[in-house]
């Protein structure tokens, strides 16, 4: 007689599962505000909207994942700060548009799940949802036995924001003579790892154990430090300056963000040694003999976020993004395009 089988021989614990739905229960609860209805564990997070100080309120959505990063921390077995990765991705894509992130989603999927490691990957996202100002109000956490690799797993966001219609920042008041402001990031932030891989263990061989001098620290540190949440810096900046456009500088580079956000008449112009490039940039190009070129279309190469205002409000700006904390450098300006294909010259 074939015995009795069960979820949990197959592969999946519902009851491990919900013993770790009321432990991030507790864990999300601090990044709840008045607006948060009810909580974590129901089939959809309700989120009641204040418009009191908003005339024409628009929605801003963003989903995103953190890509081959994961694998760093799969290597480290080091997962408290790849959530926050994962809220920076989706929020700093959504306050480009002028919205204030609301609130945050999760996907987490284990080929079983693991417990401890699940708590530190949401203890990491709740951090950036508190830096970012916005609720966890739910998520998925699913057990896909066979699927994945044992110890790894897959993780993506969604992120909702509003911004006054009258206050959308989309790149249409962008015109010549208007200056790129270029804000500091935190390193690689979460692009390029693809790369950084072949480089540092295939090409290096190195182990995310190993300290590597000029980087001051050990590889797998180095490769994990969170990408800069700009959420608080932005929507500051933006409540007294002008800003005319803003590119999140992720996949493409430097160059191949800004660009999405110009008019199709303007160019832009890239200063060279306008900015201090981290180490660990200069580390992958000599390392791997990347050109210049590949260096600016796959990696941030030390900004992380580019504001493009009137050449009037740069002073302001660069001061009180020192004020917060930020580091900001002019790092270029609109011009007028030429007949050339190139929409971006480096001087």
């Amino acid at each position: 007689m074939i015995k009795p089988l069960t979820y949990a021989d197959a592969g999946v614990d519902i009851n491990k599962a919900d013993r770790f739905v009321d432990r991030i229960k507790e864990i999300a609860k601090p990044t709840f505000g008045s607006s948060v209805i009810g909580g974590i564990g129901g089939f959809g997070g309700l989120f009641s909207l204040k418009l009191q100080d908003i005339s024409n309120p628009v929605l801003v959505s963003s989903t995103d994942g953190v890509g081959t990063k994961l694998k760093i921390a799969f290597m480290t077995d080091k997962h408290d700060t790849i959530g926050i990765d994962l809220v920076a991705m989706c929020v700093n894509d959504v306050v480009v548009q002028g919205a204030k992130p609301l609130f945050f989603l999760d996907y987490l999927a284990m080929g079983a799940l693991k417990t401890d490691t699940a708590v530190q990957i949401v203890k990491g996202i709740v951090d950036g949802c508190t830096e970012a100002g916005c609720a966890l109000i739910g998520g998925e956490t699913a057990e896909m036995p066979g699927f994945y690799q044992r110890n790894e797993y897959d993780l993506a966001g969604f992120a909702v924001g509003i911004v006054d219609n009258r206050k959308i920042i989309d790149g249409s008041e962008i015109k010549v003579g208007d200056r790129l402001v270029g804000i500091a990031s935190s390193g690689l932030h979460s692009n390029g790892f693809s790369l950084v891989r072949k480089i540092c263990f295939d090409l290096l061989r190195l182990n995310v154990n190993d300290t590597v001098p000029e980087l001051g620290s050990t590889l797998g540190d180095i490769l994990l430090t969170p990408t800069k949440i700009y959420v608080k810096s932005v929507l500051r900046l933006a409540k007294d300056n002008p800003i005319h456009g803003l590119a999140h500088i992720t996949g493409g580079g430097i160059t191949g963000n800004i660009v999405r956000i110009i008019p199709e008449s303007c160019g832009i112009i890239i200063n060279k040694g306008s900015w201090k490039i981290p180490p660990v940039f200069e580390f992958l190009k000599e390392s791997g003999n990347v050109s210049d070129e590949e260096m600016m279309r796959t990696f941030n190469n030390g900004i992380g976020m580019v504001a493009i205002l009137p050449e009037e409000n740069v002073r302001d700006a660069i001061e009180r993004l020192n004020a917060m904390n930020e580091n900001g450098f002019v790092i270029g300006e609109i011009v007028k395009r030429d007949d050339s294909n190139s929409r971006v010259q480096w001087v």
